[in-house]
Parts: structure tokens; sequence; C-alpha cells
């Protein structure tokens, strides 16, 4: 009785599009061979670029910041990002996520297959404003980069990482 109740579960998860951090190896929403959304986004990450509104409001790539995100398949995130130079987050943006030039964050996720989404949970942060507080991004990949996006309609950023 026990696994056809996992089963329904995995069933209803599957439908519904969330995926459960943590059961990136749960063969139930994957055809065979082929690899989940989830089992894509774990592992760790380094920075590509990030892209943003600058001073003028155009967007302009950042190349010389350094970063790293984990993402673990129970469901841990973790994030670091250094500036070149310490002020260089925009200090006009709508949430600040870092503090003289460095971001570090960590927590837990959510994968959401059908929105898009990752949703992060921060329950440490350099930023204390950011603790306790859920931020979903839409992820893409494209050509073997994982493409992160806020959600929120003020927010005009972008971050790529690569493996």
């Amino acid at each position: 009785m026990k696994v056809r109740s996992e089963w329904m579960l995995a069933g209803v998860m599957a439908l519904s599009g969330c995926t459960p951090a943590g059961s990136g190896g749960n063969a139930a929403g994957r055809a065979a061979g082929s690899v989940t959304e989830q089992e894509q986004l774990v592992g760790a990450w380094q920075l590509a670029w990030l892209e943003g509104p600058g001073p003028d409001g155009k967007n302009q790539r950042t190349t010389d910041a350094k970063g790293s995100l984990i993402y673990t398949a129970d469901g841990v995130v973790s994030v670091q990002v250094m500036f070149a130079q310490a002020q260089a987050a925009p200090a006009n943006a709508p949430v600040q996520y870092a503090q003289d030039g460095y971001e570090a964050s960590f927590g837990r996720y959510v994968v959401d297959t059908a929105a898009g989404t990752v949703t992060h949970h921060y329950e440490g942060s350099l930023v204390r404003a950011l603790l306790g507080q859920d931020f979903p991004r839409r992820y893409e990949f494209v050509d073997g980069r994982l493409i992160i996006r806020s959600t929120r309609p003020d927010e005009k950023w972008s971050v790529a990482w690569q493996r």
C-alpha cells in the first residue's frame, strides 16, 4: 500500500508540474534515459555574466564579476557573487542582494517545471533583509548555460551560469 501511495503522490506532483527538491533521481516523472530539469540544475555552476540596467537605463553586461551557484539534489541552494568593484551592484535596484560588491545567500529551493521557475527560500544571507523570503526565478537552459531571471516586473536583470 505504501508503494501505491508513493506512486500516486509522484503522479499528482508530475501532473501539477511541481518537483520537490531532492526528487532528482525519481523515475516516475520522466521518460527512460532522459534527464529532468531538476537534475539539470543540480551541481556547481560558475558565473558567466550578469546583465541589468545601467545608470542610463540601458542593459549592460558585466563579465568581470566572479561567482558560484550550487544546487544540491536534496534541495539546498547556495549563491555567491563578487563584483570587480565594491560598489558595482546598482544602489537603485528594487531589491538589494549584495553588500559592498559581494552577494552571498543560502537556503532551500523548489522547482516548478510547468511554470519554468525555481524558487529560492533564503535561510542565510549577507543581506539580512532577504532572510525568510521566497524569490521565484525563471530559468532556462541555453547553449549549455543556465540563465536565471527575476519574475518581478520591476527587476530587469539576468544572470548566466556555466559548468
